[in-house]
């Protein structure tokens, strides 16, 4: 890795743009910080990846269970429809009192 500041880079770019396509990592540098990086860029495929498991991989098995429907009280979990009861909480006594003085004014 190469550290270099913003006057350097400016004046040799086209050293430091070889030494890039070389594989050197070149830091660039702004009053002593880190600003920018300058690197060679990973060729792209010559030819697309194959569709499929990994060679060498273990095969992941989809269980029969997936398939069945979930249970209704976890569906509404998942939908949103139904807070869990471990998370649900009561207002406090007087935004109880409030909610009762303002009947109009609920959810919408």
């Amino acid at each position: 890795m190469t550290k270099v500041n913003v006057f350097e880079v400016k004046a040799k770019f086209s050293e430091y743009l070889d030494r890039a396509a070389r594989g050197d990592r070149i830091v660039i540098y702004r009053h002593n910080k880190p600003v920018a990086e300058l690197r060679a860029v990973e060729e792209a495929r010559s030819e697309p990846r194959p569709i499929g498991p990994m060679p060498g991989r273990p095969r992941f098995k989809v269980p029969a269970s997936f398939f069945e429907p979930l249970p209704d009280d976890e569906l509404d979990l998942w939908e949103g429809t139904e807070t869990p009861r471990s998370t649900r909480a009561k207002a406090p006594p007087t935004l109880q009192a409030e909610r009762k003085r303002r009947p109009g004014r609920g959810r919408r």
